[in-house]
């Protein structure tokens, strides 16, 4: 039977192999962080653009609604559609609390 000699690992071979696994896990880590950084600011960008759409939608909403209450408009509906009038002073009557 033939015995493998017991050669001995040079002096800080360990230590190396320890600093190459660390720095082969600092690149990985480094390289998932920089995608992971990526696909968030996409996402950030995405909400950023659909805020922005958002809010010229309420703007149009805010001036289509001020355009359906103005004042003349109800007034005028109210006299042709409702057939409504201002009463005259002879018509008023004060009613008591």
């Amino acid at each position: 039977m033939s015995r493998i000699p017991n050669k001995a690992m040079p002096t800080g071979s360990l230590l190396m192999l320890v600093l190459f696994v660390a720095a082969l896990f600092s690149a990985v880590a480094v390289s998932y962080s920089a995608y992971w950084n990526r696909q968030l600011l996409n996402a950030l960008y995405g909400e950023l653009t659909e805020r922005d759409k958002m809010q010229a939608e309420w703007g149009r909403l805010i001036l289509e609604q001020s355009t359906w209450t103005a004042h003349s408009r109800v007034e005028s509906l109210a006299s042709e559609t409702l057939k409504m009038r201002i009463p005259d002073a002879a018509e008023i009557r004060l009613v008591a609390p």
